[in-house]
């Protein structure tokens, strides 16, 4: 099946997930990276093998899935260790993101990457891309609130993100979600109307990628 894909993003706190959410309640088929993440490295995932083949058993809980604090402050300490990680990842969940997308059968599909313009290798999926955008002092209090992170560490991951103005400049789209959840819901309602105007039935521009398999 052909499908239109828009890319959403932003950065760690905006909004993705709560966004998404709701597109997927609208009818899009959202396909999230991160979740494809988690199924990868979690107990039999498909990427344990290859994990704890490069990092040795600590790299795994005693049910096998992938032990995520210890990677964490691996992978912060040393940027070697991050990108053998990421080359371990990052083209499974790129080859599992297009089997869904492939599948799926919706209007249109959401992808969530969250550092979608970090790396080229998504862009060609994609007919759109959306950010979700939030003030620097909003992802510090949203992400702190729910993680127990502190705030140097939420700016130590915020560091590895582009910066917000860049990744504002880069999308087609954007939803400011600075107010609270009912003006969230209320703007992608509004784009989700957009998308089935003037994306679901215009020609195909970004999905050879797809397609091909």
């Amino acid at each position: 099946m052909a499908i239109k894909v828009v890319g959403l993003t932003g950065g760690i706190g905006s909004g993705k997930s709560a966004a998404s959410e709701r597109f997927a309640e609208l009818g899009a088929a959202v396909v999230d990276t991160d979740l494809i993440a988690h199924q990868l490295t979690g107990p039999g995932g498909a990427a344990m093998p290859d994990i704890v083949a490069a990092f040795g058993g600590e790299a795994a809980t005693p049910d096998g899935a992938l032990d995520r604090a210890a990677m964490r402050r691996k992978v912060f300490a040393d940027p070697a260790s991050r990108q053998r990680l990421e080359a371990i990842l990052h083209p499974l969940i790129f080859d599992e993101s297009r089997r869904q997308l492939r599948q799926a059968d919706a209007p249109y599909a959401m992808l969530v990457v969250p550092l979608l313009f970090e790396s080229s290798r998504y862009l060609p999926l994609l007919d759109r891309t959306l950010v979700v955008d939030c003030s620097e002092q909003t992802q510090l209090q949203r992400v702190m609130s729910r993680s127990g992170l502190d705030e140097a560490a939420v700016r130590a991951i915020m560091a590895a993100q582009l910066p917000r103005e860049r990744r504002r400049g880069l999308a087609d789209d954007v939803i400011d979600n600075n107010g609270g959840l009912g003006e969230l819901m209320l703007q992608v309602d509004a784009k989700h109307g957009y998308y089935l105007a003037n994306l679901v039935n215009t020609p195909l521009s970004g999905l050879s990628a797809v397609q091909k398999g």
